[in-house]
């Protein structure tokens, strides 16, 4: 009896982990989806006969509608389930990303960046979601380290191997392999992930459950992760998925491939970061100031990597015209590895709530991460417009640095 209840304990562990595998290849089509303008941005923007700078600005309805969706996709996981609503997200994806391919222009392109930022704003609470309701405490927290690392692959798909399907088919044959592979995420969750009830623990309206989100997000104890979360993500987003193209191929005069290949190695920071911030964490025991210090060096970093344009400080230091594109993979591999401590934010937003609040605290936190990615990529396009790349980098710097002292002046008695 014994040995029978140890292998069906086996399986349904295994079968576990393969629906959390599926459905968290729908948070690395997500990635993908969302960093597909970083290798493309100049050839969309001449498609489409406008600016670069306007067109980085026109996909922050990106981020915008993918921030927006956060609560009443989350409400509805609580009322449908995991799995209906997963299926339901794969198939809008899959028609956002055909409709941004086959877009003629800024509207159509437009409509097409809303579609998909909807129909993907539950790719990464779908898994989370999932793992919350089968896994202890702490083998949560091992997985939703893994699926954050899993979900970054889809930057390192959108980095070389991107640049290289632009090179040989053009921008828009980069959304329509994503279509293809939401057709096979949602193939894959439809056979591996299971049934569940829903829960309707949360009867009242999605406006309702925005509102009390926002109120605790305000709230003293998460004012200083609120303000942290708002510019952690956007800061390695917006650099990853809009701007690190641009300054490779612009400012260091790479081919699209070249670029491709040091965001590829900034991806591989970022996917390896959360493992490796995760460990010292546990073994240092000093969350609030590990949080603090590993986002100030990637602020710093940021700003040593603008001020290696030409005619900046660090170049003229060096007495080069501008520094050598080495240079700046280091910078990214740095600020890939600094800027990955999301998973501890979220950990620390259920240490300063009680349990009852706890889900809605982390609603608040995850708003806030991807609310700031598009009020970053907005803002960063009018940076742009007015003062150049190197300006980009130095504004996003001083964002997160901002967001650090916030954070330290409301978590002040906080682990």
């Amino acid at each position: 009896m014994t040995a029978v209840a140890t292998d069906e304990a086996g399986h349904a562990t295994r079968a576990l982990i393969f629906a959390l595998l599926a459905l968290a290849c729908g948070h690395m089509l997500s990635t993908l989806l969302r960093t597909i303008p970083a290798v493309s941005l100049d050839l969309m923007a001449a498609d489409f006969r406008m600016e670069p700078q306007a067109l980085a600005s026109l996909t922050s309805v990106y981020p915008f509608a993918f921030a927006a969706a956060q609560i009443p996709v989350g409400a509805a996981m609580d009322r449908f389930g995991v799995r209906p609503v997963s299926l339901s997200l794969l198939a809008g994806t899959v028609i956002g990303a055909i409709a941004s391919g086959f877009a003629t222009g800024p509207a159509s392109f437009a409509l097409g960046q809303v579609l998909l930022g909807v129909a993907t704003s539950g790719m990464l609470m779908c898994p989370m979601t999932l793992a919350a309701k089968q896994l202890s405490a702490s083998r949560f927290g091992l997985w939703s380290g893994a699926i954050l690392s899993i979900g970054n692959i889809g930057m390192l798909l959108s980095s070389s191997p991107l640049a290289f399907v632009v090179d040989a088919w053009g921008w828009r044959a980069g959304f329509w392999l994503s279509a293809a592979g939401g057709v096979a995420v949602a193939l894959a969750v439809f056979a591996l992930v299971p049934h569940q009830a829903a829960e309707h623990k949360d009867e009242s309206s999605p406006l309702s459950q925005m509102i009390e989100v926002l109120r605790l997000g305000l709230s003293r104890p998460l004012r200083g992760l609120i303000a942290l979360a708002l510019v952690s993500l956007a800061t390695s987003l917006v650099l990853r998925g809009l701007w690190g193209g641009p300054w490779l191929m612009e400012i260091k005069g790479l081919s699209r491939v070249e670029a491709g290949n040091q965001l590829g190695a900034f991806t591989l920071a970022m996917i390896a970061g959360p493992l490796c911030i995760g460990i010292i964490d546990r073994r240092l025991g000093r969350r609030r100031a590990l949080v603090a210090a590993t986002h100030m060096v990637g602020a710093l970093v940021l700003a040593l990597m603008a001020l290696g344009a030409p005619g900046y400080a660090v170049s003229m230091l060096f007495g080069l015209s501008v520094m050598p594109p080495r240079y700046d993979l280091v910078m990214f591999v740095l600020i890939g590895l600094a800027t990955s401590a999301q998973p501890l934010i979220f950990g620390m937003s259920r240490q300063l709530v009680d349990a009852q609040t706890a889900g809605k605290a982390l609603a608040a936190v995850n708003l806030a991460f991807f609310l700031g990615a598009a009020l970053m990529q907005s803002v960063t396009g009018a940076v742009a417009a007015l003062a150049g790349l190197p300006a980009v980098l130095l504004f996003m710097a001083a964002m997160l640095a901002l967001g650090v002292l916030i954070f330290l002046a409301y978590t002040s008695r906080s682990p």
